[in-house]
């Protein structure tokens, strides 16, 4: 067997028990009705489980299907519009939970996979690449998501939910959505930002986080940008679009803007900003280091609540 066939039977393998079906169901006249259904998977052995939120969005009961058929009732925990996630709970024992990567440490054109239910179809298993890191993307309830990894790996309807994997089989991403009438344009959110949502999740059943309204999309610095500049970063976040009447329209920032530190401290990836805009830092102002122009500059922007 091929070297390739051999990585993505490897890595599939090792969630062949955390991964399972999401079904929205309710009774009516003494019938039972599924009015819909996604993708979660085990990430820790007492039986919490990432999804979306807009897979168990108004659902009146929730149960999760496992690997060999048997159901489980699948209690809410709490969900984030803003990140598309939630966490379920169910009191299932027989399974190896997922094992959780580390998002920054990712590359494009690195090999991935994703583990869903598209259209129904249990377990079914697609592959591609990292086709762009940090991207801005907006969710299905209208709001900016952040910290978006694309891919190419197919994604459907039913697929909303499940992991994003690398070769060595960890979890990178939970994948989340795709672009109608688009082709090759997936996309998952980071695994980092999504442990630091579920921790709040699991903990208060909401996320308070502040917020600067910046699309932003990571990007590698060349060596003269870096040596000219004395900068430690190898990437950082290139601003696409300013929201209108924004936090960071009134600090001043513009498209176009890349962003390298924020107070003093460096940042690489979209995941490192959004755990520094905790909910402690609304209505405080905060230092934004940018390049613009070529040129450096420091400008202070107030974060306000989501």
């Amino acid at each position: 067997m091929d070297t390739y066939s051999q990585i993505i039977i490897s890595a599939t393998s090792k969630l062949r028990t955390s991964v399972v079906k999401i079904e929205q169901f309710e009774m009516s006249k003494g019938r039972e009705t599924v009015t819909g259904t996604g993708t979660g998977f085990l990430f820790s052995s007492d039986g919490y489980l990432f999804t979306n939120s807009h897979v168990v969005k108004k659902a009146k009961q929730l149960r999760a299907v496992l690997y060999d058929g048997s159901v489980y009732k699948a209690i809410l925990i709490g969900e984030d519009q803003y990140t598309d996630l939630a966490i379920l709970k169910i009191d299932a024992a027989d399974y190896t939970p997922a094992i959780l990567g580390d998002s920054d440490n990712l590359n494009i054109g690195q090999l991935v996979i994703a583990i869903g239910n598209p259209l129904g179809f249990q377990h079914t298993v697609t592959a591609g690449v990292i086709s762009a890191l940090g991207r801005t993307l907006s969710g299905q309830s209208g709001v900016s998501m952040d910290s978006m990894i694309q891919t190419d790996a197919s994604l459907n309807p039913g697929n909303s939910g499940g992991p994003l994997i690398n070769a060595e089989g960890e979890v990178i991403g939970v994948n989340t959505a795709t672009i109608r009438g688009a082709q090759g344009l997936c996309f998952a959110i980071s695994i980092n930002t999504a442990k630091s949502v579920a921790n709040q999740l699991i903990r208060y059943g909401k996320v308070k986080r502040a917020y600067i309204g910046a699309s932003l999309q990571q990007i590698g610095l060349v060596p003269k940008l870096r040596t000219i500049h004395h900068l430690k970063n190898q990437q950082a976040l290139f601003i696409t679009q300013v929201e209108n009447n924004s936090p960071a329209e009134k600090g001043g920032l513009l498209s176009g803007d890349i962003i390298y530190a924020f107070n003093d401290k460096i940042i690489e990836t979209s995941d490192q900003l959004f755990k520094m805009l905790t909910g402690e830092k609304v209505g405080q102002f905060q230092y934004v280091s940018i390049l613009r122009n070529n040129q450096k500059k420091e400008l202070r922007v107030t974060p306000a609540e989501r």
